[in-house]
């Protein structure tokens, strides 16, 4: 990441995709864009004087609870992207972010987050007034609802692999990041069906997560994936009692 500017309103800086964070076609992950994004809002926060220390003394933290990321355009490495973030609006536990990336000036993806606070219990808290004064919404009295997806039961057929959570698959807080999430279902879909490597990296693309709980270190999980309709859909639940982790779908075109 390189250069960087700040304002109330967002918070714009510069990332070169590197030759790791990209596939066997050259272009940057899902997951690669979720991790630009991720950096984005704690910069934007730092630079605004609201750094890890200050969440760490009051016991707060953010929690990734949905996401939508739309793939308009490739992104091969070694490219610069120019990154801006800013906060759409509040509700009373959780905010919502857009970061748009784009390339020679083109939008290449567009990156939405639904943030919850969490107290150090993990329940979730108010988020402090002052919050809306230092980060303004960026729509103002729109309508704001908590992002989800909505699954039919999978269908007889669907197709069913093994994950087990990996030390490096934690981040800081000693949780799988969110990112992590987002290559486990695409490699979910990939392996499907014949379609599927296709789909996973189809442009332009829609993925959608919602984050139901999070994975334990060293847990051992299960992918189920199936066709519905036009799109992919994917849950991720616990192999002890089947409980959703995960519930993504990936839309082509």
């Amino acid at each position: 990441m390189t250069g960087a500017a700040v304002s109330r309103a967002g918070f714009e800086a510069a990332y070169r995709v590197r030759f790791d964070e990209a596939g066997p076609d050259g272009r940057l992950r899902t997951s690669g864009l979720l991790r630009y994004t991720q950096d984005l809002a704690a910069q934007h926060s730092e630079a605004l004087g609201y750094d890890r220390a200050w969440y760490a003394a009051r016991g707060l933290t953010w929690l990734v609870r949905a996401a939508e990321v739309e793939v308009l355009r490739a992104i091969p490495y070694g490219v610069k992207l120019v990154a801006t973030t800013r906060v759409v609006g509040f509700r009373r536990v959780w905010s919502r972010r857009e970061s748009t990336f784009s390339l020679d000036e083109t939008d290449v993806a567009v990156v939405r987050i639904d943030w919850v606070l969490l107290d150090e219990r993990g329940t979730p808290t108010r988020i402090p007034p002052e919050f809306e004064t230092i980060f303004p919404s960026a729509e103002p009295g729109a309508p704001l609802h908590l992002a989800r997806v909505t699954l039919d039961p999978a269908p007889e057929g669907a197709v069913r692999r093994t994950i087990e959570v990996r030390p490096q698959e934690l981040d800081p807080l000693d949780h799988v990041n969110n990112a992590v999430y987002a290559d486990w279902f695409e490699e979910a879909v990939a392996a499907a069906d014949p379609d599927g490597p296709e789909i996973a990296r189809s442009l332009p693309r829609r993925v959608r997560l919602d984050y139901a709980l999070a994975a334990e270190p060293a847990e051992r999980l299960e992918s189920v994936t199936w066709q519905d309709g036009s799109a992919r859909a994917c849950r991720i639940v616990r192999t002890a009692g089947g409980a959703d982790l995960l519930r993504a779908r990936i839309e082509a075109g």
